[in-house]
C-alpha cells in the first residue's frame, strides 16, 4: 500500500510524463495560488490546459474523477485565472482530468478526460 501523499505525487509524475509523451509542454506543476493548487498547467498548440490529477489505489465505488466537487472546480478556475493574468497569457483554456488507478505498486490504468468540465459562470 502506498501512502496517500506518495500516491498523489506518483500519480502527478506519471500524468506529466504521459502529457509530455502526447506532445504537451508542461508549464508548471503543483502551482499554488493561496491555498488553491493546480496539479499541472500545460500547453497544447495554442491552448492552455489545466489538469487535475486524481489518483487512487485499488477498486473504489467511484472513479477518481467523480471526486471533483463543484468547489474544487471553482478553486481550479480561480487559480487558473490568476496564473493566466500573472503570466499575461490570453489563450483558450481547457480543463482536463487525468485519472490514475493503481492495481499494485507498479501497474495502473490511466484515463485522460479532455475538456472534463466547463468553468461555472458564477
Amino acid at each position: 500500500m502506498i501512502l496517500p501523499l506518495e500516491l498523489g505525487k506518483k500519480g502527478e509524475q506519471i500524468a506529466a510524463a504521459f502529457l509530455r509523451k502526447e506532445g504537451y509542454k508542461i508549464m508548471e506543476q503543483n502551482w499554488l495560488y493561496g491555498h488553491k493548487e493546480i496539479d499541472i498547467i500545460a500547453k497544447q498548440g495554442d491552448e492552455i490546459v489545466i489538469v487535475e490529477v486524481k489518483t487512487r489505489e485499488g477498486d473504489y465505488f467511484e472513479e477518481p474523477w467523480e471526486a471533483i466537487s463543484i468547489q474544487k472546480i471553482r478553486n481550479l478556475v480561480e487559480a487558473a485565472d490568476a496564473w493566466l493574468n500573472k503570466n499575461e497569457i490570453d489563450l483558450e483554456t481547457r480543463f482536463d482530468v487525468i485519472s490514475i488507478i493503481f492495481s499494485d505498486d507498479i501497474n495502473y490504468k490511466l484515463e485522460h478526460f479532455e475538456g472534463a468540465f466547463i468553468p461555472p459562470v458564477n
